[in-house]
């Protein structure tokens, strides 16, 4: 890919240096995604025509993606990924992992179909179509991968178990730092060379310190002690956050090691929410919820710029293989779904846990398997499996959960 700064990559695009026709698709998606985000019927499909945006515009310019500066985009790839992992962080207490006490037998049942069912199926179908090795490492790895934070939503619109769902993603993640690598070794190690402590390590960079970290903001922004809504006690946790993102970065090659990443990002995140909540909750006397209308905007732009990088670097391989990997993603999403369901049932749970299992199993966490192709697989062939499951599964989980919602448990 031809290198270029950022203003050649602005004017030659805008300028139509590919294709005109590029600009119009383009255009004409982003207006379809502006349509959907104004129905309420039909918000919850923006996400995926975002994507579409995105995917067009990397394929039709590619170096808008590539490099800026002398920097190659892919670096983002990670630190977008803390973003949101920070932000569903933010969206768990320590009350949610509690909850595993009051319903053990749900999560136990949930977390061995999760990570059995979607590993097997995605290796299955990756010998099936015959996919090249490194395509067929990203199939698997999208099986491998935790539970999905937009599950949980899918679970509140199809009126399941929320709580179970929560709970099944907290530990899913939580697990994932051994389950992954683990499935990965043996399901995976024929395609491309697994490192079982470099992918767990990365996990836990990429994922679990950020999401600590989301707890503690969590604690922050909605905890009913007077502390926490003093500007001077806000001040000195944002400030003494950013300290620690700087001195984690500095100490980052000798004693953090690999979790260096997550802390930078994590205390800077952190910093950045508490000083937020000073400004919008205490000075200006702003909604309390203001993280949440924040949050989804932030994660669905993240990952939209996650996928355009991933686009970029394999379009021809994406024109290559595409429409088997949209096959593959429906029948290993809908295959999540059947057999979680029926996994479910023959572990005696209610109707509502019933379905709530079959969303968590069936959706996984494409961010995730996204950095983990990238950074530690090196490879972006292997991310394009992550890339196009993604937004299916936000399609079908749509689709199911109206189609469930219409239907109450008897």
């Amino acid at each position: 890919m031809r290198e270029l700064d950022l203003p050649q990559t602005v004017v030659l695009s805008a300028a139509g240096a590919g294709d005109w026709r590029g600009g119009v698709v383009i255009a004409l998606l982003a207006a379809l995604a502006v349509a959907l985000m104004a129905s309420r019927p039909l918000r919850t499909y923006a996400f995926t025509a975002w994507v579409f945006v995105f995917v067009a515009a990397s394929m039709f310019y590619p170096a808008a993606f590539g490099t800026w500066w002398g920097v190659d985009l892919k670096i983002l790839i990670v630190p977008l990924i803390q973003v949101i992992m920070f932000g569903m962080g933010t969206t768990l207490s320590l009350a949610d992992f509690g909850r595993v006490l009051a319903m053990p037998w749900p999560v136990l049942v949930g977390l061995v179909l999760q990570f059995s069912i979607m590993p097997c199926v995605g290796f299955t179908l990756a010998r099936a179509f015959g996919f090249e090795p490194e395509i067929a490492a990203g199939v698997v790895l999208i099986g491998s991968a935790p539970g999905g934070v937009a599950s949980n939503v899918m679970t509140y619109l199809a009126r399941a178990n929320v709580a179970l769902s929560v709970t099944m993603t907290a530990c899913s993640t939580l697990a994932s730092p051994l389950m992954t690598p683990l499935m990965m070794k043996l399901l995976a190690s024929q395609y491309v060379e697994i490192s079982f402590w470099s992918m767990m390590l990365d996990i836990c960079n990429m994922i679990l310190v950020p999401i600590v970290a989301g707890l503690v903001a969590n604690r922050i922004l909605y905890g009913r002690q007077a502390a926490w809504s003093r500007a001077g006690v806000l001040t000195g946790l944002g400030l003494g956050s950013f300290a620690a993102a700087a001195a984690a970065g500095w100490l980052g090659g000798e004693a953090l090691g690999a979790i260096c990443g997550g802390l930078v990002v994590g205390f800077a995140m952190l910093g950045v929410v508490v000083l937020a909540k000073l400004v919008v909750t205490v000075l200006l006397h702003g909604p309390e919820n203001w993280m949440d209308k924040a949050l989804p905007v932030v994660s669905m732009s993240g990952i939209c710029v996650i996928i355009a990088i991933i686009t970029a670097r394999s379009a021809e391989d994406l024109v290559r293989v595409g429409p088997a990997l949209i096959a593959a993603a429906v029948l290993h999403n809908g295959l999540g779904y059947l057999l979680g369901y029926l996994g479910a049932k023959l572990g005696r749970l209610s109707e509502t846990d019933c379905r709530t299992v079959a969303i968590e199993v069936g959706m996984q966490n494409g961010g995730m398997a996204s950095g983990l192709a990238i950074n530690t697989l090196h490879s972006a062939k292997a991310a394009l499996a992550p890339a196009i499951f993604g937004p299916w599964m936000n399609v079908s989980a749509s689709i199911l959960a109206t189609w469930w919602r219409r239907r109450p448990p008897g």
